[in-house]
């Protein structure tokens, strides 16, 4: 079987990481094509992959104007630009892989669903936590009726307070106006995990959040407005020469560090923070995402999920609790006890752990979608996606839902 040749539109830190399934398995994948308006990022791909010049573009429509060369396309670009090559690439035939979340708005995420069923390719969205073995080895323990029926499940994504800061505070993601709520850009995985586990569609959902400590109100008085100039640095848990400049000083120099400079060394690490977005006070940032929230949600035959969501943690696996008739099952994304109430004992089962490789983040989920969606083409078989069009369309509306829910602080009906 020839390897599924694969375009990479966008060749950041998401694009990259899975292009390297290629080289991992070349025999399985090839990439033939990269878009990307920086040059830094779009030749060292490039180069990596060996792909030739005439499939190396600044803008992605350079690549959808010439005749379809290849099978897919990753389209792993910033929120706000997701739908319009989603559906660009869907017309001409290719099947894809998106980066979650599949477009900011209901209306976009409609009409990709819609693009991508009449084209009839395959279409998988970047919802790593379905594709982990924690998650498939918990699913065939619920199958297996170890807990008997699910009643509740309660979870918790302990984001970090450094992770808080340099994706939704500092970062990429902290106005919700040019990309999306951070309920969707951060825990739409939550979401859609709790929505696969329950196994029925949600009927009902209520939340609460705000934007409680990183704004200029909080501020030290002794704060500056970047940390290089600050006298309340030392003191300042989320300093960014602490969580920068540490980790290169320890020889750290992947994500997030990475995200700073292509070539993070102590002397472009110190630029970045000095003239750059990351180097700026988290209460003088321009960020107006929420730094905790909950979610509330009751499902179609009366089971309910409980969601929390925070900055103010240690960085660590999701947390969560699974309710059911005949016991209950606690995990943390490794490890897995259950506990049985007929005879009040706890069987502790931990899954394989992936190997640490580029592609093992997200408890091995980063390489679980990509090996299931190169499989899918080269099978064309819908089966292999977890996170389809309809499913992923649904935990969505779930998220949107939520939005309205805490904004006008009302519970809202999904219509189920």
């Amino acid at each position: 079987m020839s390897p599924v040749n694969l375009v990479i539109i966008g060749a950041g830190s998401r694009g990259t990481r899975y292009a390297s399934y290629a080289i991992q398995h070349p025999d399985r994948a090839r990439v033939v094509g990269v878009a990307e308006p920086r040059k830094y990022y779009r030749e060292n791909l490039a180069n990596v992959h060996n792909i030739p010049r005439q499939y190396i573009k600044e803008d992605w429509r350079q690549l959808a104007d010439l005749p379809k060369f290849a099978d897919a396309v990753v389209i792993a670009t910033p929120d706000a630009i997701h739908s319009e090559p989603a559906i660009s690439f869907s017309e001409m035939g290719y099947h894809i892989l998106l980066e979650k979340p599949m477009a900011p708005t209901e209306a976009e995420c409609h009409a990709i669903v819609d693009a991508v069923k009449k084209s009839g390719v395959l279409f998988s969205v970047c919802h790593v936590l379905l594709y982990t073995p924690y998650t498939r080895k918990l699913e065939h323990l619920l199958d297996d009726g170890v807990i008997g029926n699910i009643v509740s499940i309660q979870r918790l994504e302990p984001i970090g307070y450094w992770h808080h800061t340099h994706s939704y505070v500092r970062g990429n993601w902290r106005d919700s106006t040019k990309t999306a709520p951070m309920l969707l850009t951060k825990a739409c995985h939550d979401l859609d995990w709790i929505r696969h586990i329950m196994g029925v569609p949600c009927k009902s959902i209520s939340s609460f959040g705000s934007l409680s400590h990183f704004h200029k109100d909080m501020a030290p008085p002794e704060a500056g407005e970047r940390c290089l100039d600050c006298d309340y640095e030392p003191e300042c848990p989320y300093s960014a020469l602490k969580i920068y400049l540490g980790r290169v000083r320890l020889g750290e120099t992947g994500w997030p560090v990475n995200i700073l400079t292509p070539n993070p060394d102590e002397t472009n690490v110190l630029q970045a923070l000095k003239y750059g977005p990351y180097g700026r006070c988290v209460y003088y940032c321009d960020n107006n995402v929420v730094d905790q929230q909950v979610v509330n949600m009751l499902f179609l035959d009366g089971q309910t999920a409980s969601f929390t969501m925070t900055g103010f943690t240690k960085a660590d696996y999701r947390q969560t609790r699974i309710f059911g008739t005949r016991g209950e099952i606690i995990g943390n994304g490794s490890q897995i006890r259950v506990f049985d109430f007929l005879s009040d004992n706890t069987k502790i089962v931990e899954p394989e752990v992936p190997e640490n490789n580029s592609l093992s983040g997200h408890g091995g989920g980063d390489y679980g979608l990509i090996d299931n969606f190169v499989a899918a083409v080269a099978e064309n078989n819908p089966q292999r996606i977890l996170s389809g069009p309809q499913e992923t369309l649904e935990s969505h509306l779930m998220v949107f839902a939520a939005e309205r829910a805490r904004l006008e602080n009302r519970v809202v009906d999904l219509g189920v």
